[in-house]
């Protein structure tokens, strides 16, 4: 990681190791670097670390920010400059920055359903158990302990990918019985024969 050596004695400070982001520099606690010197300001400067290097910003100090000599308001370090801050020594040891890329494991496919005898599947996560749904999206099959559900107040059930988190179906589609009328209901339970009556 990027890093200037305190070059002046006495400090109790050796190196400022930077963070990735704003560190602060200064007199004050409060700052990521304090320097306990009576010529640097309370907030004195600001060294900032990105991916490109480090930049360092004068915060209006009393006694000014200097890079090999020269007064700067905001600067980029190279390698082996000297920085003063105020009458403190400093000398840029490195810019570089290592930022680590967290390794992301991704989940391992499941393994192809079983097929029993009647052509319904086994769920891949709970092989004793039949899929009863399939994701419409990534067209995975699970069994009703791996499908998510959605109750909305008012409506019907939601049933969610375990996987993609998008909308399932039942497999072999959903049997739904259409509701009969009253006149639907007459007509199926009473055969009325138009125009004939019972002879007396």
């Amino acid at each position: 990681m990027a890093r200037l050596l305190v070059k002046s004695e006495g400090l109790g400070l050796s190196t400022l190791e930077l963070r990735l982001g704003v560190n602060h520099v200064g007199r004050a606690v409060d700052n990521d670097f304090a320097i306990n010197h009576s010529t640097i300001s309370t907030h004195h400067c600001e060294l900032i670390l990105s991916a490109d290097g480090v930049v360092l910003r004068d915060c209006n100090s009393t006694n000014g920010s200097f890079v090999n000599g020269e007064p700067v308001e905001e600067v980029w370090l190279e390698n082996g400059q000297s920085v003063r801050l105020g009458d403190v020594e400093l000398m840029v040891e490195t810019t570089e920055s290592t930022i680590a890329i967290p390794k992301i494991e991704r989940e391992k496919p499941a393994a192809p359903p079983v097929v029993l005898p009647d052509g319904a599947f086994l769920c891949p996560r709970h092989p004793e158990n039949r899929a009863t749904f399939r994701c419409t999206t990534c067209l995975a099959i699970m069994c009703s302990s791996c499908v998510r559900i959605i109750r909305i107040k008012g409506g019907k059930p939601h049933f969610l990918c375990a996987t993609c988190h998008n909308h399932c179906e039942r497999l072999g589609g959903e049997t739904v019985k259409k509701k009969m009328g009253f006149l639907g209901f007459l007509q199926q339970t009473v055969r009325l024969k138009l125009g004939s009556r019972p002879r007396e």
